[in-house]
């Protein structure tokens, strides 16, 4: 079995970018980074900054919008002719886009529709498109890397961007109807897809949901004042140090939503 490869979508700007860069410097992987349109330019700023030689070789970009499923079976169908019997080692899916909505009286329908498209249903296509890249439990483990800075673990990571306020439990202040409804169904997706992949591939791969902390981006630019920040790399480091250390075992928080502390939130 080769090294396989990672994918990171959307990774046009913020975390998803981070991500990405993470992956080329700390990891030998071919990655994929998606973007919905400026393909071109978004390879560009990935290879401008500091990665090493040879990521020029291992970065693919393609036009991705995961309100069109459409864009999705062309991306599985690119990897496929592009990456034969090559299987999905980390997967990074980190859509999200947010209205806030402070009353009920502030919601709209169509802006709505917008955060369940981009929030929900977009994290649900992805699954659906590549899940048949993930190794099965007929197949053997990947091969360990030892000149990665990045210690990736023999199974494959498939993890789904969720939010603290997408928790029940975790909501004490309100608001932000469509943003928390639509974000409180990764949980669901990410333990629905994790029953599945226990099936299909036993500990070969392992599904999670992640909250990755307030982040200095443009999607948080509002909110900044007064909270404590993160950095993109900072938090995409964090976050993946935490991955590639879990476990794929039944009792050890595969299907669960896990912060950046490595602690877990509670659905």
């Amino acid at each position: 079995m080769n090294n396989g490869f990672a994918l990171v979508t959307p990774a046009s700007r913020g975390l998803g970018f981070a991500f990405t860069q993470t992956l080329l410097t700390k990891t030998t992987l071919p990655v994929i980074a998606t973007a919905r349109k400026n393909t071109s330019e978004l390879r560009d700023r990935l290879l401008s900054s500091d990665v090493p030689n040879g990521a020029k070789e291992r970065l693919r970009v393609l036009e991705v919008d995961v309100t069109d499923e459409n864009t999705i079976s062309s991306m599985a169908e690119t990897i496929r002719e592009d990456y034969p019997d090559t299987h999905l080692r980390v997967a990074l899916a980190v859509p999200g886009i947010l209205h806030v909505e402070k009353s009920p009286s502030q919601v709209d329908a169509g802006a709505a529709l917008d955060s369940f498209k981009v929030n929900s249903l977009g994290p649900l296509l992805l699954m659906k498109h590549l899940s048949p890249f993930l190794p099965t439990k007929a197949i053997t483990g990947f091969p360990e890397a030892d000149d990665q800075e990045l210690k990736l673990p023999s199974h494959a990571i498939y993890a789904i961007m969720a939010a603290r306020v997408g928790s029940i439990s975790d909501n004490s202040s309100g608001g932000w109807y469509s943003y928390r409804a639509s974000k409180a169904a990764v949980y669901q997706l990410t333990k629905t897809f994790d029953l599945y992949l226990r099936g299909r591939c036993a500990e070969r791969a392992l599904a999670v949901a992640l909250h990755p902390g307030t982040v200095r981006t443009d999607f948080t630019k509002e909110f900044w004042k007064g909270r404590d920040m993160l950095e993109p790399n900072d938090s995409a480091e964090r976050l993946l140090q935490f991955l590639v250390n879990m476990k794929p075992g039944l009792g050890d928080g595969r299907g669960r939503c896990w912060d950046w502390k490595g602690e877990e939130v509670l659905p």
